[in-house]
């Protein structure tokens, strides 16, 4: 559509103008049913009520002072998620992205631990900065981009509890790995990872940036765990479509960082955090996360009876299915034919990531549009 964008992103030939909701529509007013949710963004759904009415009400009274002083919107915001996670009495680091959130949760660990290595896993996606891509243990994504952040040893997550020693800052995992294809790390073995972390003194860190915000029918998908990570990184779904990330780290690390050791010039803006306090006002329910995960076990078992389908997994609505057919090419007719919007996260893997607002009629509808490709 234009020349004017850096090529970096494999954009379909569609602009969207309006959502609402599980809906987008595109310029031409053609209506789509979202079942992407700007990957895991739009967690409230487009253009939430509450959310809507939070960032028109704070744009119109401050936007930016710099984190030299406070607002009100961060200080609520900060002081509900340091309650709300990580068993209470933490402190949080507002950033910009997921990246942004784990490379302040990387240096924490590292200035604690000085010169301390750091166990990541093979399947795990945490950003795409320096820091972040070292601890993304894929070769596609890191080989152009070498040399990298040197101390990272990359384990399969099978082994991850034995690679954890006296030299280990940190272990960097995603409970679900989300961006290689929706896999739940067995609950077992992440207890052995928590077991591990404590044994040799290393912090557990935990990237919620996709599982957070009650995408896995808890708030955070550790609470499906039954762990208590040391920090823990969120974004995405935090801030209701708009950008903002957050480090959480417990009382006992919450005073690693000292003035200057980092920061951020646009984190924690008053525009941002007032729309993230709107949606964990809209999410944080027992109501609302019981709906998901009700909605949750209604689309997989639903795109288990798909044809052509081999394997289904997830937690709530973070589902994948692996497929007979080519997953990119599904993904386009969907889009087209079908005006479904979907994300193949390889070549046989098709994931859903839906509002949490989605009703049944519109799992269905979108089950039904998927079979009629499928047939």
């Amino acid at each position: 559509m234009t020349s004017a964008l850096i090529g970096n992103y494999a954009r379909y030939d569609i602009e969207f103008e309006r959502g609402e909701g599980v809906r987008l529509w595109d310029a031409e007013g053609n209506e789509y049913l979202d079942f992407l949710s700007g990957i895991a963004v739009c967690n409230t759904g487009h253009c939430h009520p509450q959310v809507v009415a939070a960032v028109q009400e704070q744009a119109a009274r401050l936007l930016h002072v710099s984190n030299l002083f406070y607002t009100a919107p961060m200080v609520r915001l900060a002081e509900r998620l340091a309650e709300r996670s990580l068993g209470g009495g933490g402190k949080v680091f507002f950033a910009n992205s997921g990246a942004e959130a784990n490379e302040a949760a990387l240096k924490l660990a590292r200035k604690r631990r000085r010169g301390g290595r750091f166990v990541v896993l093979h399947g795990g996606f945490h950003g795409r900065t320096f820091g972040a891509l070292s601890a993304t243990p894929q070769e596609t994504k890191q080989a152009p981009f070498a040399p990298l952040v040197p101390g990272f040893d990359a384990v399969l997550p099978e082994a991850a509890p034995d690679a954890i020693g006296p030299e280990t800052a940190g272990v960097v995992i995603e409970l679900v790995q989300g961006e290689t294809g929706v896999h739940p790390l067995p609950v077992e073995l992440v207890h052995a990872i928590r077991a591990a972390c404590d044994e040799h003194g290393a912090l557990l860190i935990v990237d919620e940036v996709q599982t957070g915000m009650g995408r896995t029918g808890t708030l955070f998908a550790s609470e499906r765990y039954g762990i208590r990570p040391d920090l823990m990184t969120l974004a995405k779904g935090l801030g209701g479509g708009l950008p903002i990330g957050a480090l959480v780290a417990a009382p006992e690390y919450a005073d690693v960082f000292a003035p200057g050791d980092h920061g951020s010039t646009f984190a924690g803006n008053p525009l941002v955090t007032a729309a993230a306090n709107a949606a964990l006002d809209v999410i944080d329910d027992p109501a609302f996360l019981e709906a998901v995960r009700e909605r949750g076990t209604l689309l997989t078992e639903g795109v288990r009876e798909l044809p052509g389908v081999s394997d289904v997994r997830g937690a709530g609505l973070m589902v994948a299915a692996e497929l007979s057919v080519d997953a990119p090419e599904l993904v386009k007719r969907a889009l087209t034919e079908q005006r479904l919007v979907l994300n193949a996260t390889g070549p046989r893997t098709l994931r859903f990531l839906p509002p949490l607002v989605v009703s049944e009629a519109e799992i269905t509808d979108a089950l039904g549009r998927l079979q009629a490709l499928l047939a």
